[in-house]
């Protein structure tokens, strides 16, 4: 159909999400939305995301799937209800100094970093799942980005933009992490030991550039976590040194 014959049948039929249906009432005593989302959730991050079936989940909670269905249309609701629960252990900060805009958001980040690797699984299925960013938790978060820019004096369409960004880049590096520590767990190794064993192929293949050749040499005999931190690190200040460029005037 094209723009012109749908402008002609009136309005569309609004998109439908989970954040606002209204919720089923209990089928039994012991199940609701939120039990079934704690049960989901500890089956991802034992099992990861390939284990989860909504009839594995009704076995789990002692009920059918049939049951699950009255509080999530589907799987993929579950997933989206999953991952805004994850969104709820980011730390905000409380402060409302426009002086501190700097500090609040490097330690908004750090947390939402650290609440990514906690949750690994999280790497195959963020950015693919509908309407997630309509979450309670993840509005939370969004509003108070845009708050922190807009008191440290962006206008409020920039601050929008600065607030992505900064998540953009957050999100970017946490989920090639987390994709990264899912490789870890399938190994069997520690993170010194799986990297260790890497080294020297890595090596090898870099016999031809000098400059990764350098780089490597460097890293060499790092622990690996500190690493990663410090890479993390580097990039959010870089983001926020640019962004300092448009806050002060």
């Amino acid at each position: 159909m094209s723009p012109q014959e749908q402008a002609e049948t009136g309005p569309q039929t609004p998109v439908q999400s989970v954040w606002t249906r209204p919720r089923a009432g209990r089928e039994q005593p012991a199940l609701s939305r939120d039990q079934i989302v704690a049960e989901a959730l500890r089956l991802l991050d034992s099992d990861g995301i390939d284990a989860l079936s909504m009839r594995k989940l009704g076995t789990r909670l002692g009920a059918g799937a049939t049951s699950l269905y009255r509080h999530v249309a589907n799987k993929d609701e579950l997933i989206e209800l999953a991952i805004d629960e994850i969104y709820g252990e980011i730390e905000i900060p409380r402060s409302t100094d426009p002086a501190t805009w700097r500090a609040d958001a490097t330690g908004c980040a750090q947390s939402l970093r650290a609440t990514m690797l906690r949750h690994p699984w999280i790497a195959s299925v963020l950015g693919e799942m509908g309407m997630s960013y309509l979450g309670p938790n993840a509005m939370r978060l969004a509003e108070f980005l845009l708050a922190l820019f807009t008191r440290a004096g962006l206008p409020t369409a920039e601050a929008d933009q600065a607030a992505s960004t900064l998540v953009a880049y957050v999100t970017g590096m946490a989920t090639s992490e987390a994709a990264y520590l899912n490789v870890l767990a399938r190994s069997g190794h520690t993170e010194q030991q799986y990297v260790e064993s890497l080294w020297p192929t890595a090596e090898q293949a870099a016999e031809s550039y000098p400059h990764l050749r350098e780089g490597y040499a460097e890293q060499r005999g790092k622990d690996p976590r500190t690493a990663r931190d410090e890479n993390f690190q580097y990039g959010l200040d870089r983001v926020l040194d640019g962004l300092e460029t448009r806050i002060i005037h």
